[in-house]
């Protein structure tokens, strides 16, 4: 048998082969396709487009086998561009359909408000501008946990703990009418930043037993005589009702530069007969109360976490210590995780009268205040304080410490509870001498040192009756209000 080799070498077109095995083995499957295509009506097809070579010819020069096309090869071709068209045109609107609806789905799990993509507005106040840069850097997934913040970089310098206490300068030139502000005012502001404080005096053994309530009382050194009476009566450290009680008072350093007397050797000497005071080596001052509560925060969580309930008030109050125990009674302790009471404030702003106390410029800070409870003295939980221990250190620190207290539990997500056993505002004339006027109450304030011991004498004596209970809703209220 023979086979034209055009392709190959004209000048010997023709190659032999003996047998049709001989071409059988060039190639089985093209020798089946050459030989349906000879024999036409004797083998069905196997596909719409059925492909025909004809038979190799082997080239004598090389030994190389040729494949010899048929004339149908352009149709063949044509069809081929055709289907590879289709086969490309279908993966392009495929792969578009699914990169379409994955556009879909991630923008719906993106969008965000309008809001968001408003531009944001740098606030005019101080204050303000300083916690806006907190909460871009900090978000807060902290705010559930009890532990402090960790490797925390960048700004502030209070979050790393170790930066020593500087002026920060900048304030001069940020705060434009720094130069007319009132000397305190510039000093807190100078010092804001700073929360770093030796802690001169300890009280090591105060919680050496875990209590069940830590009164923890703000004091100053020359107050001897309110801490001593607060020992004698309502404040009197060991077992009351079957419940361990602790108690610490939380002073700084008196300066002579606030005109105080250097009372140092006697808290000394009262530190050691006690053993239940701390105390910081800052300046204490009226604006740095917030800085003496975010200290004993942090000395909270160090030595006394195992407290159930923190009692945190002034030195001028009387507290019913016993209505407290029978308050708490009430509930268990799992119960009361997010415990917070007091007389509490709301729908106040700061005052912008530079005579008053509580004067904020406006320079400093704008807005209303959170709920808070009035400063007099309030009841948390072990847990909360904790948790305030924690989101403390990403709330920069405002001169009033009871509206900063409420700033941090509103980035809790809390608001502290009214009870109206709380009376920061004293209660009406024609009650203070009446021994049961104080039996339904938890705190009054003020009250001097005489009448602290004087008050719980009565509460605890036997003899005093008390039937009825005098109203003691009539008080009119005093506050930082708007």
């Amino acid at each position: 048998m023979v086979g034209w080799c055009g392709d190959c070498d004209r000048e010997r077109p023709w190659v032999w082969y003996e047998t049709l095995a001989d071409m059988q083995q060039v190639h089985p499957l093209l020798f089946r396709y050459s030989h349906r295509r000879r024999n036409p009506g004797h083998f069905p097809s196997d596909s719409h487009m059925d492909l025909t070579l004809d038979l190799p010819c082997r080239c004598p020069r090389c030994g190389e086998g040729i494949f010899k096309m048929d004339s149908n090869w352009n149709k063949t071709k044509v069809l081929g561009v055709l289907m590879l068209a289709n086969f490309l045109l279908y993966i392009v609107v495929e792969v578009a359909r699914s990169y379409g609806q994955d556009q879909f789905v991630y923008k719906r799990q993106k969008m965000m408000p309008k809001v968001f993509w408003k531009k944001m507005k740098i606030s005019k106040a101080f204050w303000n501008r300083e916690q806006e840069r907190l909460d871009d850097i900090y978000y807060l997934p902290l705010v559930n946990s009890s532990e402090p913040p960790r490797e925390f970089r960048g700004i502030p310098n209070w979050l790393n703990g170790t930066s020593p206490c500087r002026t920060d300068g900048r304030v001069m030139t940020q705060i434009e009418d720094f130069s007319s502000l009132p000397q305190r005012f510039q000093d807190f502001l100078l010092y804001m930043g700073c929360r770093s404080y030796p802690l001169m005096t300890d009280a090591p053994k105060v919680c050496s037993k875990s209590p069940y309530l830590l009164l923890a009382i703000k004091s100053i050194a020359p107050h001897f005589d309110r801490r001593q009476a607060i020992r004698e009566s309502w404040g009197r450290a060991g077992v009351l009702d079957g419940r361990r009680i602790a108690t610490v008072f939380l002073l700084g350093n008196t300066t002579p530069m606030d005109n105080y007397p250097d009372l140092s050797d006697m808290v000394k000497h009262e530190a050691a007969l006690y053993g239940d005071v701390l105390q910081w080596d800052y300046r204490d001052s009226f604006f740095n109360l917030t800085l003496k509560e975010v200290l004993f925060l942090e000395w909270f969580g160090t030595h006394c976490s195992s407290a159930q309930y923190v009692f945190k008030g002034d030195d001028d109050v009387f507290v019913n210590t016993h209505h407290i125990l029978t308050y708490l009674g009430n509930f268990s302790v799992s119960s009361t995780k997010e415990l917070f009471i007091g007389d509490v404030i709301t729908n106040a702003g700061p005052h912008r009268s530079k005579n008053l106390k509580y004067y904020i410029p406006e320079s400093v800070f704008l807005g209303g205040y959170p709920p808070y409870a009035g400063g007099g003295g309030y009841l948390y939980s072990g847990n909360l304080a904790l948790r305030l221990r924690t989101i403390s250190r990403l709330v920069t620190l405002y001169p009033i410490d009871d509206v900063y207290t409420g700033m941090c539990l509103q980035r809790l997500g809390l608001v502290p509870e009214k009870h109206i056993g709380f009376k920061t505002f004293d209660i009406e004339q024609k009650n203070r001498e009446n021994p049961c006027a104080y039996k339904s109450l938890i705190l009054v304030h003020p009250r001097s040192p005489q009448d602290m011991i004087k008050i719980w004498s009565w509460i605890n004596d036997p003899k005093t009756n008390c039937d009825t209970t005098p109203d003691l809703n009539g008080a009119k209220k005093r506050g930082k209000i708007k």
